[in-house]
């Protein structure tokens, strides 16, 4: 494993063992060179996915887009990172129970709203702005009246 501070080719495992949900390895390494310590995770790849674009764009799945999309959506809400990343690797899971190497966007867009809809209201309404593409605040409105979100946001929860 190239290391990410100096670019060394190798590194040492200094320590392994299972994440939370057993879905992966997570490994401390060393690098020998300058003595830099990092983690890395190696999980189990059922296959390839490639994700369609709605423009037709064919792009590789990269589970690290996808948790950057929730980190955006659940910035200082009050989350436990191991709920999130037993929430990524389920999103993972299910694309690639699937059955299908090619994933339209959409679908995965659509699982990524449910499983925040379970985990935070408000990571949620965030995450929903941008996917709907909303564009005004009557959008917004008409958007938490049909998931009946508004009596959750309208008495402090």
């Amino acid at each position: 494993m190239r290391c990410p501070f100096c670019g060394h080719s190798e590194s040492q495992v200094k320590d392994s063992r299972p994440s939370e949900d057993n879905s992966a390895i997570r490994r401390r390494r060393s690098c020998p060179e300058c003595g830099g310590r990092f983690t890395t995770f190696e999980r189990v790849q059922l296959r390839e996915l490639t994700i369609v674009k709605r423009s037709g764009r064919r792009v590789p799945f990269d589970r690290e887009k996808l948790a950057r999309s929730v980190a955006v959506a659940i910035r200082k809400r009050p989350i436990e990172p191991e709920r999130v990343e037993r929430m990524i690797s389920s999103i993972v899971r299910q694309l690639e129970g699937l059955g299908d190497a090619e994933v339209p966007s959409s679908t995965v867009g659509g699982l990524l709203m449910q499983h925040l809809k379970a985990l935070d209201d408000v990571a949620y309404v965030r995450y929903a702005s941008v996917y709907r593409d909303f564009r005004e605040a009557g959008e917004f409105a008409t958007f938490l009246g049909e998931e009946g979100l508004n009596e959750n946001l309208d008495d402090g929860r």
